[in-house]
């Protein structure tokens, strides 16, 4: 059909808008007041918009993403960037984290009573000394009762359940709407049970949920604030850590018992390698006048979903005056789409190379590694972000090292890896090329690559690592804003 023709006066967006004929004056006043309303919103985000580039251009302000799934360190690298250029704050909040700490140890505890439950032979005994198939479960004379030492000790342990629900109840108070759980089930390796459900936010979690916050959350309202950067933590005495405090000599029998290590690796459960690890520092972390210590905060567990934004200010050097802010999205994949619209000067993507025979929490028919891989590709090929420095954290090459030199072969697990040494910097080289290669051919224009190997608990060695970022992400953002 051939086209309509308009007339060469008439305005067709002008007739659309145009107000009805048979409009009454009262629908005229609603119309007329919605009109006035939308305006009034319109200028609103187009002043915001003009202040914010106003801002940028006379403070310097420079905005660094971090992306990555869950448990990939953005969280760890965030405490990084607030040691390093926000010290003083950092170590005021110190004893802030105290109570998640005490949650990691307890969790801890729970994650290895809760694998001595339904204990076979197999778990317990070398295979040598059956008399049948060790891997039959259907055989009830597999199953066999915890060895008496290691049932007094569960008992002498309970009390730490209690310990556990005043945690949350600390953490997240009844009230918090913010707060909420996660179901985890204990280890997330391919063979471990993982939970991938989300439940509604309770009074109190079960030790098998993991606590999660959302950005904004009183948790470190509650827990209350030291009076002075000097405090000792004696005046913040609780009941929690005077009940871990009793225990401590319990714990770690718990943990250095050989059964129970025989067992953690029989269901390749490996404790030491989560975040939130303290078990080999009991003593020092269940002192009665337990104070953190950086590497502590650093190392702490606590699930944070949604989007956070964290300022901070240069208070010294060339950069004196320049603003930073750096954002945290959540980790998990449900929340990907979010991040696109909150950049234009950096992005930091952590990929936890250690996680190559580990699967996603909430997908447990996804492979870690291959998830991070399908980001990386996201990320790098999305057009919107052509012109975006990215910054490439291949992170947790310290329990990479530790499951290598226990003998876990990387090519069980990536078979592209073939028959190179099971070396950890020889796979720390071969991650690094993939990544690049990826990088390099789905960036929709040229760009450079930055990529690091990192341990980001490790203060030393990720200082001068984020230093090096920091430098560059300014250098850009002159040289893109024409300041430089």
């Amino acid at each position: 059909m051939p086209a309509a023709r308009i007339a060469p006066d008439r305005d067709p967006l002008a007739a659309a808008l145009r107000p009805p004929i048979d409009e009454t004056d009262e629908e005229k006043a609603v119309r007329v007041a919605s009109e006035e309303a939308a305006k009034r919103v319109s200028h609103a985000i187009d002043e915001a918009i003009r202040l914010e580039r106003q801002q940028r251009k006379k403070h310097k302000l420079v905005r660094l993403l971090l992306l990555g799934q869950s448990e990939s360190g953005k969280s760890t690298t965030l405490r990084q960037f607030q040691r390093l250029y926000t010290p003083n704050a950092f170590r005021e909040e110190r004893i802030l984290w105290r109570a998640v700490i005490q949650l990691n140890i307890v969790r801890s505890i729970h994650n290895i009573l809760d694998t001595l439950t339904d204990i076979r032979r197999r778990d317990v005994y070398e295979p040598s000394v059956y008399t049948s198939d060790p891997d039959s479960d259907s055989e009830s004379e597999n199953h066999v009762a915890l060895p008496p030492h290691l049932e007094e000790l569960r008992r002498r342990l309970y009390p730490l359940r209690h310990v556990e629900s005043l945690l949350i109840a600390k953490l997240c108070p009844p009230n918090d709407s913010e707060a909420t759980t996660l179901g985890y089930g204990g280890s997330n390796s391919v063979n471990g049970n993982v939970s991938s459900h989300w439940s509604s936010p309770p009074t109190h979690a079960l030790h098998n949920n993991e606590v999660f916050v959302r950005p904004g959350a009183a948790w470190k309202r509650v827990t209350g604030r030291p009076q002075s950067a000097g405090t000792t933590g004696q005046e913040t005495i609780d009941e929690c850590q005077t009940m871990l405090h009793h225990c401590r000599a319990d714990i770690v029998a718990l943990w250095n018992d050989s059964i129970v290590r025989h067992v953690l690796r029989r269901r390749k459960v490996r404790i030491e390698d989560s975040p939130g690890f303290y078990l080999n520092d009991i003593d020092r972390v269940t002192a009665v006048q337990y104070f953190p210590s950086e590497d502590d905060v650093l190392r702490a567990r606590l699930k944070t979903v949604g989007v956070s934004e964290y300022s901070f200010h240069m208070e010294a050097g060339d950069e004196r005056g320049t603003e930073w802010r750096i954002i945290d999205v959540g980790g998990s994949r449900s929340q990907v789409p979010t991040w696109v619209p909150f950049f234009d000067d950096a992005i930091i993507f952590l990929a936890p190379i250690s996680a190559f025979d580990q699967v996603l929490a909430e997908d447990r028919s996804v492979n870690r590694l291959e998830d991070s891989v399908l980001l990386w590709k996201e990320l790098c090929s999305n057009k919107l972000l052509a012109k975006v420095d990215l910054v490439l954290f291949l992170n947790k090459c310290d329990i990479l090292e530790s499951k290598l030199k226990s003998g876990v072969r990387l090519a069980k697990y990536v078979r592209s890896f073939g028959e190179r040494p099971n070396d950890p910097d020889v796979a720390q080289k071969y991650f690094k090329s993939k990544f690049s290669a990826i990088h390099r051919e789905h960036s929709p224009i040229p760009r450079k690559f930055y990529g690091f190997c990192t341990s980001v608990t490790d203060s030393t060695t990720t200082g001068g690592i984020i230093a090096a970022v920091k430098d560059m992400v300014l250098r850009e953002h002159l040289r893109a804003s024409k300041l430089l």
